[in-house]
């Protein structure tokens, strides 16, 4: 089945709805084929233009979904539209759901000990017929590969991978080979939000696009990554341009 993809500086974004989203990977693991997300905002875009291995392991992935209304804002200015926001937050709780009705086996990686601990609890609470196969926080020695060689043996049909990036797609990408199936997508922030460390944007700051400036007020320290968004969208004029 062939997908329509808006290049964006150099990462290629699937343009379907959620719902056609989260059908394919569903699809996907049902059919149990090895298939990596990766879900990319603004600032993944520049980090990887200005990063080129890393921007090889993005355009390697199976998709890359628009994780942010600066991506949807991007598509809009080169003529492209959209067609909806696949937050990496929303399809995570998605597939939990789905995965609660088929007791797909789940296997969660990073953030601290203590939070990783705690939403690993809820998901096993919120979602019962999930079967959580394995858990491990964001801090271990990549160099041994032991939860790398943990998460194979465990062969679960989704990995959360949450070490922020750019470290969570280079360990999704340098282990891939180790695991014989699964879904594996990196999902930052995510594992803050399950485990009650961080609250998500109310609906009325995410209606008016608006759940960037929200974070910003609840975590003053980001005020750096913000910076990126204008530059962000100087660059896309600017490919729309040369184009």
């Amino acid at each position: 089945m062939s997908h329509d993809y808006v290049n964006i500086l150099g990462v290629p974004f699937i343009n379907t709805s959620f719902a056609e989203m989260e059908s394919i990977l569903t699809n996907h693991i049902d059919k149990q084929e090895k298939t990596i997300v990766v879900t990319a905002n603004p600032e993944i875009v520049m980090y990887a233009k200005e990063n080129k291995d890393y921007q090889k392991i993005i355009q390697s992935a199976h998709y890359v979904v628009p994780d942010g209304n600066g991506i949807l804002l991007a598509a809009n200015m080169l003529q492209k539209p959209i067609k909806e926001r696949v937050t990496g937050f929303d399809l995570t709780m998605s597939l939990l759901e789905e995965g609660n009705k088929k007791g797909w086996h789940v296997y969660l990686l990073g953030g601290r000990e203590q939070v990783n601990k705690r939403a690993a609890e809820n998901i096993e609470k919120d979602y019962p017929g999930i079967n959580l196969v394995g858990r491990h926080n964001g801090y271990f020695d990549w160099e041994d590969g032991q939860v790398a060689e943990e998460v194979a043996a465990k062969a679960p049909d989704i990995v959360l991978v949450a070490l922020g990036f750019p470290r969570q797609e280079e360990w999704i990408t340098t282990n891939y080979h180790r695991f014989s199936k699964g879904l594996f997508m990196g999902v930052g922030g995510t594992i803050d939000i399950i485990s009650g460390e961080m609250k998500r944007a109310p609906e009325f700051w995410q209606n008016l696009k608006l759940e960037w400036f929200y974070r910003l007020l609840k975590q003053p320290s980001r005020w750096r990554r913000v910076l990126v968004l204008p530059q962000f969208v100087k660059q896309v004029r600017q490919s729309r341009k040369r184009d």
